[in-house]
């Protein structure tokens, strides 16, 4: 008698190999065995007609704070997500003196659109050090393994004290105790160091964060913190600006360290290398013996622009700025008025001075960039679906047919507007980086961008579109679970999962390809001290396993919550490794 059986699916190993058809036994966590099972299992599941993958591994979250309270994860947990990778973007919230909490909660807002005032409720703040951090999130029980990177926001505050500010020097001493921190974190458990040097990553006061004037010689000497202890990824989220060289600062560190690093590939407008230029340069690194990782994003990484969402096209509106903090239900009212409908449609936006004003004036009058999120919403949409072309056929001006896309819904409409990775208006450009070895899926930002973006159901929107529904160029199922699994897991060292074989962490999905969809998203505001998420869910996931214990079924929590703090690389299993 087995703990679990999965009877009759088609098995999708995470090998990358065909799928087969096969039954699934678990014993103990484990996968115990693959193909015709005759013993019974104390649970069982009826996959006929359905896949059965691995749990899928995401290797870019946010989730630093929101795991300090929630054992559900969602929304990772709702699409198949068994792994996350957290404290990406260099920041995050340990080390942290008692002095540094709010600094570093308006440096997380600032980023990754988490509120503040959520964060500031939610975290008990019982930790000081990188290791106590991973004690106290072993404290609570959780749908996920979640795995950490140490941010280094909070290592240079932790170190810098007042100091830090953009543009601030650190010394040979404060470099020397910042790599001091990081080791001491990775030997701890953490998976790896992250930062971020881009102009697009502020506090919410509008501080660039502490990496970005950082020097190579300081990211360098961090990254051999790593390579003393043997092991962790190098996570980076740059503007790639020319006068950085940031590939040469990367492939030294790699070749000395024997480590990898890893960076966020888009199509950017703050990104002064084309992605064409990134990937070119990461490849003549790699031809010199270093292990530079692309990740990539399988859509574009878009905002959804909602009244009640952090951004929409009337947010400069003077209008808009006489209500914005109001209630909800005031807001309504003066939003159902025709005169202040008129009035807000035919005004100008004024927008604050900033470095990014040709953006916020795309936000607010881009219409040939913005596109309606219907129910059967395709994140690839094509320029006569934009909202100025439905508008000119509907014989409207572009402002107002918005207008009445964000009112639909008793005013919880959606307007989809993809700021990076969509330049050329589709995905044709992922097609090849998708069959790379040196690129991973990623970028989801599960946890993150609370008001703006809802990625985190990246795995599924990679099943229902470049593998099932996609007008143009598709990519099988399996490189797809393999792109999903194995691959993210090994980047970071989890040998133990991402493969459907005996002695493997049985963590799995049991998913009905035909009824997969996305749902639409909505608006909830169910964090601490009711801070706003988008959220989105989707049909087809019969069942989510992890570590064995069904943790969810038809997409509803089962109350199983076996996952673990990951700390450091996890071992293959004996039994495949002999092989």
């Amino acid at each position: 008698m087995h703990d679990l059986v999965i009877r009759g699916g088609m098995v999708v190993d995470g090998t990358g190999a065909a799928p087969f058809r096969a039954d699934v036994a678990v014993d103990g966590g484990l996968i115990v065995a693959v193909g015709n099972i005759d013993a019974k299992g104390h649970y069982e599941i009826d996959a006929t007609g359905k896949i059965v993958t691995p749990g899928f591994v995401d290797v870019h979250t946010h989730y630093d704070g929101q795991a300090t309270w929630d054992a559900e994860m969602a929304p990772s947990s709702w699409h198949g997500v068994t792994t996350v990778i957290m404290g990406n973007c260099g920041v995050g919230f340990a080390p942290a003196r008692p002095d540094r909490h709010e600094w570093l909660i308006s440096l997380m807002e600032g980023v990754e659109d988490i509120p503040g005032t959520a964060l500031a409720e939610g975290m008990k703040w019982d930790w000081e050090t990188f290791p106590e951090y991973l004690d106290a999130l072993d404290r609570l029980p959780r749908t996920v393994d979640v795995g950490t990177h140490v941010p280094h926001g909070a290592v240079r505050a932790y170190v810098l004290g007042d100091r830090e500010r953009p543009g601030a020097v650190p010394t040979e001493a404060d470099i020397a105790e910042m790599s001091r921190i990081v080791e001491e974190g990775v030997r701890a458990g953490a998976l790896g160091f992250s930062t971020s040097r881009t102009v697009l990553h502020k506090s919410i006061d509008g501080e660039l964060v502490p990496g970005t004037t950082a020097t190579a010689e300081e990211l360098v000497e961090i990254g051999r913190a790593m390579g003393r202890v043997g092991y962790g990824v190098f996570e980076m989220a740059s503007d790639m600006r020319r006068d950085w060289n940031e590939f040469g600062w990367m492939g030294q560190l790699s070749r000395e360290t024997g480590l990898p690093v890893t960076f966020a590939a888009l199509q950017s407008i703050a990104k002064e290398l084309p992605l064409e230029e990134q990937i070119s340069e990461m490849r003549a690194q790699n031809d010199n013996g270093a292990k530079i990782v692309a990740q990539i994003a399988l859509r574009g990484n878009g905002v959804v622009m909602a009244w009640q969402g952090t951004v929409h096209p009337f947010r400069f509106k003077p209008a808009w700025v006489e209500i914005e903090n109001l209630p909800w239900a005031q807001q309504l009212e003066k939003l159902k008025d025709p005169a202040f409908k008129a009035r807000m449609v035919n005004e100008d936006s004024v927008f604050p001075e900033s470095d990014i004003a040709d953006f916020l004036n795309i936000v607010a009058n881009g219409w040939f960039t913005h596109y309606e999120m219907d129910p059967d919403f395709n994140y690839e949409p094509t320029a006569q679906e934009s909202v100025a072309a439905r508008a000119a056929a509907a014989g409207m001006s572009a402002a107002e047919y918005g207008y009445d896309l964000l009112m639909k819904d008793d005013g919880k409409g959606f307007i989809y507007f993809p700021i990076l990775n969509y330049r050329d208006g589709n995905l044709n450009f992922l097609e090849d980086l998708q069959m790379s070895d040196d690129t991973v899926n990623s970028l989801s930002d599960g946890g993150a961008h609370c008001g703006t973006i809802c990625d985190a159901a990246s795995p599924t929107f990679m099943l229902q579109h470049w593998v099932r529904d996609r007008a143009g160029k598709r990519i099988a199922l399996e490189h797809a679970i393999k792109r999903q699994c194995r691959d993210t897991a090994e980047l970071y060292g989890l040998h133990d999962r991402g493969v459907i074989a005996p002695g493997m962490l049985a963590d799995l999905n049991v998913i009905d390809m035909e009824k997969l969809k996305l749902g639409k998203p909505w608006l909830a505001f169910d964090l601490p001290a009711g801070g706003k998420r988008l959220l989105q869910k989707a049909d087809g996931y019969v069942a989510t396993i992890k570590s064995g214990q069904v943790t969810f079924r038809d997409g509803v929590m089962q109350g199983a919550t076996p996952g673990v703090v990951l700390r450091g690389p996890q071992a293959e299993p004996l039994a495949l490794a002999a092989e």
